[in-house]
């Protein structure tokens, strides 16, 4: 089983796929790992030989990727709510960030609906 930053990837899927697998690598950089790494997207990942493993380690540790990737996006997280910004305090309040509606839809972030007693529309 190849082990990359960390994430045991899955066995069976293309490496193009299984490379997703790693938080912080979609498709487009995991395709353009395995071109400098110089590896077919189409081979299996139980297929990899050590030699190829090791490229795509070498390519990957370029990128910034799971431990790093997540300390970084949590300090930035973290910096707007300190300096009160208004997507700040939408974090704070876990409501959506990005300007989204709220009065109907945003289950997402609100989380399950709470029915108020009494209430009617």
């Amino acid at each position: 089983m190849a082990r990359i930053a960390g994430v045991d990837l899955p066995r069976e899927k293309r490496i193009v796929i299984a490379l997703t697998y790693i938080y912080g690598i979609g498709n487009t950089t995991a395709q353009k790992v395995l071109k400098e790494a110089g590896v077919s997207e189409d081979i299996r990942s139980k297929d990899l030989t050590p030699d190829q493993e090791d490229k795509i380690r070498a390519a990957v540790d370029n990128i910034r990727v799971e431990g790093d990737l997540r300390r970084e996006v949590t300090r930035d997280i973290k910096r707007l709510q300190d300096i009160g910004s208004y997507r700040g305090i939408r974090h704070r309040r876990g409501l959506p960030v990005r300007g989204q509606n709220t009065k109907n839809n945003a289950r997402t972030r609100k989380g399950p609906k709470v029915s108020i007693a009494g209430k009617k529309k």
